[in-house]
């Protein structure tokens, strides 16, 4: 375990500096920022490009409000460029023998282990409907109030991870600015290069897993982010919309 420090360490107290297009939105301590999204946003309250994050201390949690111009089907990989700008914030701050992988569709690992998630809120689950609005959140484990985290090997922190010196404000920083940029490649590029990046550092690609009561070979994403399966039956799509409008595999905290 390697341990680092900042030799730029943000004072006590200060804020998180976005880049421009996003504006910052500070919850109160214990008030989830997805949730304080999606009540803005039904409200009419919060914009596009508001990232709202919490000032707790155990626990990253964040979320950004987007208004597409697609179907649901189509806007809600937005997910995937959201996940390869937090990867590419730990590989930016973690020590080089921190990894980030990415758990279809919202899991996050740190060292293979699960360290959180992020989830996903629209005006409308209608596939073939523009919605007026889509929350995309973050929770992500800073430290465990575990005595013995070795009890629980499949859960992590990024503190046991020798990452207990990066801030929440210089976590949030970068990931606003990473996830900007790939909010801005599926602009330019469409989704393709937002899920080979998200592919590359996927668990399980390649390997037989099981999934909505499926077992096969993790073989990709089809253009709407469904998880692509070889089965002992044959091909099978499991569509990102059905997993993401039902809830199912949401691993909010690190149990």
């Amino acid at each position: 375990m390697t341990i680092g420090y900042d030799p730029d360490m943000p004072a006590t107290g200060a804020k998180p500096q976005f880049p421009p297009l996003l504006d910052g939105v500070e919850t109160r301590a214990g008030v989830d920022p997805f949730d304080k999204a999606i009540a803005d946003a039904q409200s009419g309250r919060g914009d596009t490009g508001n990232l709202y994050w919490s000032p707790d201390d155990d626990t990253l949690r964040a979320a950004l409000v987007f208004e597409p111009e697609e179907t649901l089907e189509n806007a809600l990989p937005i997910l995937f460029a959201v996940a390869n700008g937090l990867n590419d914030c730990i590989g930016a701050l973690a020590p080089p023998e921190v990894g980030m992988l990415h758990v279809w569709p919202h899991g996050i690992k740190i060292n293979g282990a699960h360290a959180g998630a992020f989830r996903v809120e629209a005006a409308s689950w209608q596939a073939d409907v523009v919605p007026d609005w889509i929350v995309v959140g973050m929770t992500l484990a800073l430290s465990s109030d575990h005595a013995n985290p070795g009890e629980r090997p499949d859960v992590t922190a990024l503190d046991e991870e020798g990452c207990g010196h990066i801030s929440r404000v210089r976590l949030l920083e970068s990931w606003s600015r990473h996830t900007l940029v790939w909010i801005n490649r599926w602009g330019d590029d469409g989704f393709r290069p937002i899920f080979e990046a998200w592919l590359a550092r996927a668990d399980g690609r390649g390997a037989e897993i099981t999934l909505e009561e499926s077992t096969g070979t993790f073989l990709g994403l089809d253009e709407q982010g469904g998880l692509l399966l070889k089965t002992d039956t044959g091909p099978r799509t499991i569509p990102l919309l059905d997993v993401l409008r039902n809830g199912r595999g949401w691993p909010l905290e690190a149990q």
